[in-house]
């Protein structure tokens, strides 16, 4: 069983940045694909990006040469590095987290991100 709590949300400015983490329990986290979604008022959850367990990563088109995300499996912590935050980025965000990609067996209880002056 693994439990995710994520952290690191807030409100921004556009054009601004901030970091989310999301933090596991239990073992085994290194052996885990880690993912970020978010979903906005009104829309599906979608996927942000991910990382496998040997760290290749993939991202949505409208997250790419914005937002990077990383791990770090001694601190059982994968991270969101979001820049040039756009309002459209606005959703609660949710870590996630499954043997394979796309396959997703544990999930956060998410994050709000509000991207508005």
């Amino acid at each position: 069983q693994v439990q995710l709590v994520e952290s690191g949300g807030g409100l921004v400015q556009p054009g601004g940045s901030l970091r989310l983490s999301c933090t596991a329990s239990g073992s085994d986290f290194s052996i885990y694909a880690m993912g970020w979604y978010r979903q906005a008022p009104g829309k599906q959850r979608e996927l942000v990006a991910y990382i496998t367990h040997s760290f290749r990563t993939n991202y949505a088109d409208s997250v790419k040469g914005r937002f990077a995300i990383s791990r770090d499996n001694a601190k059982n912590t994968v991270y969101l590095q979001m820049n040039s935050l756009k309002p459209e980025d606005t959703a609660v965000y949710y870590c996630t987290a499954g043997k394979i990609t796309n396959s997703w067996n544990y999930w956060g209880q998410g994050t709000q991100v509000t991207v508005s002056s």
